[in-house]
C-alpha cells in the first residue's frame, strides 16, 4: 500500500517505513504528525475520491530538523561590472512514515464503543 501526500507545496509518494526529506515542519524530534492524503493505492484499488480520502490517514514521526546543502545564487550583468554572490540553505525536516491506512480505525473503534453502552 502506498499513498501520495502533500506538504510544503510538493507531493511525495510514501509507504510504511519510508524516510523522506520535506520542507520544515514545526515540531520537535519524536513528534507524530499527520500528512494530508491526495491519492491512495492498496494494490487492488485506487482511491481518489475526496470523501474517502478524508478518512485515510498517513502518520509520520519527525526524525531530524536540519539545513540542506548550500545553494549559490549568482547575479551577473555583462559589461556593467555587476556581480553578486549569495548562499542559501533551506530548512528541512526528515520524516519516517509510521502508518498508511485507508480508514481511520480510531473513529470506527469510538463508534463501536458508543454503540455498546447504548445497547446495554
Amino acid at each position: 500500500m502506498y499513498a501520495i501526500v502533500t506538504t510544503g507545496g510538493k507531493q511525495y509518494k510514501v509507504a510504511t517505513d519510508d524516510v523522506i526529506t520535506v520542507e520544515k515542519i514545526e515540531g520537535n524530534v519524536g513528534d507524530k504528525i499527520e500528512l494530508p492524503v491526495i491519492f491512495l493505492n492498496d494494490g487492488k484499488k485506487i482511491v481518489t475520491d475526496a470523501s474517502k480520502l478524508a478518512k485515510a490517514k498517513v502518520t509520520a514521526e519527525i526524525l531530524d530538523q536540519f539545513k540542506g546543502e548550500k545553494q549559490l545564487v549568482f547575479k551577473f550583468k555583462k559589461r556593467k561590472r555587476y556581480r553578486r554572490l549569495k548562499g542559501h540553505r533551506q530548512q528541512l525536516t526528515k520524516l519516517k512514515v509510521t502508518k498508511v491506512q485507508a480508514t481511520s480505525r480510531a473513529k470506527k473503534a469510538a463508534a463501536a464503543e458508543a454503540e455498546a453502552p447504548a445497547a446495554e
